[in-house]
C-alpha cells in the first residue's frame, strides 16, 4: 500500500515541477516523508518510467555530474487523478473509523 501512496505522491510532485532524484527526496521530506530511503524512491521511479507514467531526461549540472530529471506523461497525469480520487475515498473511510475510536 505504501508504494501505491508513494507513487501517487511522486506523480503529484512531478506534475507540478520537473525534479531530479535528490530534489524529489527533499520535496518528500518537506511533506513529512523524511524516512523514505533513496533505495525505495529510485526503483519506484524506474518502475514508473517503465509503465509510461513518467519520463526522464539527463541534464548538465553546474554543481557536479549530470542529473536525471523526471516529469509526468499524459498517462501519468491520468494516474494522478485516479490516485487523488481513490485517496479521497480511502481518507474518508479512515477518518470515519478514527472518529469511532475517539
Amino acid at each position: 500500500m505504501l508504494k501505491g501512496i508513494l507513487q501517487g505522491c511522486l506523480l503529484i510532485l512531478l506534475s507540478q515541477k520537473e525534479l531530479y532524484g535528490y530534489a524529489i527526496s527533499q520535496a518528500l521530506a518537506q511533506y513529512g516523508f523524511a524516512d523514505i530511503p533513496k533505495g525505495t524512491i529510485y526503483p519506484l521511479l524506474l518502475n514508473m518510467e517503465k509503465k509510461g507514467l513518467i519520463t526522464s531526461e539527463r541534464r548538465a549540472s553546474a554543481e557536479g555530474p549530470m542529473r536525471k530529471y523526471y516529469h509526468t506523461t499524459s498517462l501519468g497525469l491520468q494516474a494522478k487523478q485516479i490516485f487523488i480520487t481513490d485517496w479521497g475515498i480511502l481518507a474518508n473511510g479512515v477518518t470515519a473509523l478514527l472518529k469511532q475510536e475517539g
